[in-house]
């Protein structure tokens, strides 16, 4: 039985926004009822602005608030243990925003709050959740590309809009945890979530703004079956928001375009006509505007996820163990970008019944002697076949027709 929640929303920031646009415009029976902002003044503005009856600047009250049976952890980075410490305290189910946390060691404390209080809890990874990546990893797992060998994820624009994203002690990191943990959650998503990441290599470097974090940043990650995983990211791309995926399969390719060259291209000579776009850097010439924002970027069949979820009694697609494996290989990536070397991924915690990665066994001719390495068609209409000979180890190839 599919109920409506009252919810309690902590941060009134640009996240915040698209959760109550996505909440309050998807299911409709769900409600916030109390925003909690940094200020009252804040607070209040959210509020009067999306018809929430409560507001407070108050963390402690809004969570405890009687009226309300869930959760929604929307705050900065350094604000995700109180919060969701607060909420399990209060025995709420509580979903919270990416990155889980600021580390994998207070990612691992979170999740031991959590479990000990025995409450409901979800990872709101919204960019899992896009309609393309939704239907690409559905296709993944009928076997519509095989084994995937590679995918890689891309996240890139001009730098976050708050203050506190570009503090690195209040973030945890820069470019590399406010972007690669959409990037790495996606490339598990189509490698396969139970299949463990070994090691990683990372080259991270502020290249343009004057801070202390990183403004970019590229990986490889290592995966137990042999697939590798790639991210690139960046606060210093210019021309809007860039998120792209590509995956390689061993029988077929993906690739995917969330946000730029999507179908909807304008140009404009007036200009200053209101919002584009999220991370848009401008308002006149040509633009790429967004039809359903929400939508395309995964909150609305991530919340459908997380509400049905709780209703049903099972598993969100994405937990609070997806967002500490998430802090664990982006812990290793800030390693490697100091060491230049391969780091391992170190995990406390892993999935309690993880399936086993089966290896397949090379194709081989009917008699059993040569696998398979590759078949082309050519030119004149030949099928050329690349075999390896199990016995000598050699090469040979094979001409069909003609």
């Amino acid at each position: 039985m599919k109920e409506a929640h009252n919810i309690t929303l902590l941060g009134a920031g640009l996240i915040g926004t698209f959760y109550t646009m996505t909440v309050q415009g998807q299911r409709s029976r769900d409600r916030i009822r109390t925003i909690c902002a940094l200020t009252d003044g804040e607070a209040e503005a959210f509020a009067r602005k999306w018809g929430i009856p409560k507001w407070t600047a108050n963390m402690k009250m809004a969570v405890e608030d009687p009226e309300t049976d869930i959760v929604i952890v929307g705050v900065p980075n350094y604000l995700h243990k109180k919060a969701i410490t607060l909420a399990a305290k209060a025995g709420k189910p509580v979903l919270c925003t990416k990155p889980l946390a600021r580390n994998a060691r207070e990612a691992l404390e979170i999740l031991e709050v959590v479990d000990k209080a025995g409450v409901f809890a979800g990872y709101l990874e919204d960019l899992v959740y896009t309609p393309k990546t939704l239907k690409s990893v559905a296709a993944v797992k009928r076997g519509a590309v095989g084994k995937v060998l590679w995918v890689r994820s891309r996240e890139t624009h001009s730098g976050p809009h708050s203050a506190w994203f570009w503090d690195k002690k209040l973030a945890g990191g820069g470019a590399i945890v406010d972007l690669a943990c959409h990037c790495i959650e996606i490339i598990r998503s189509f490698i396969g979530k139970e299949v463990r990441p070994v090691e990683v290599m990372c080259l991270a470097d502020t290249v343009v703004h004057p801070i202390a974090a990183e403004d970019s940043g590229i990986a490889l990650i290592r995966f137990k079956n042999q697939a590798v995983g790639q991210f690139e990211v960046s606060w210093a791309f210019r021309g809007g928001m860039d998120l792209r995926d590509e995956v390689a399969g061993a029988e077929g390719t993906i690739w995917l375009n969330h946000f730029l060259r999507t179908g909807y291209e304008m140009f404009t000579a007036a200009g200053g006509k209101g919002y584009v776009a999220e991370k848009a850097e401008g308002e006149a010439g040509w633009l790429f505007p967004v039809g359903d924002e929400v939508h395309e970027l995964g909150y609305t069949n991530m919340f459908s996820d997380m509400f049905d979820a709780l209703d049903e009694g099972r598993e969100p697609v994405e937990t609070l163990l997806d967002g500490y494996i998430v802090n664990a290989i982006m812990d290793a990536c800030y390693r490697s970008a100091r060491t230049r070397r391969w780091e391992p991924v170190m995990l406390e915690r892993w999935y309690p019944e993880a399936k086993k990665e089966k290896a397949k066994a090379p194709k081989k001719t009917a008699k059993g002697r040569y696998s398979l390495i590759k078949e082309e068609r050519m030119p004149d209409g030949t099928l050329k076949q690349l075999l390896q000979d199990w016995k000598t180890g050699h090469v040979i190839q094979r001409i069909k027709g003609g």
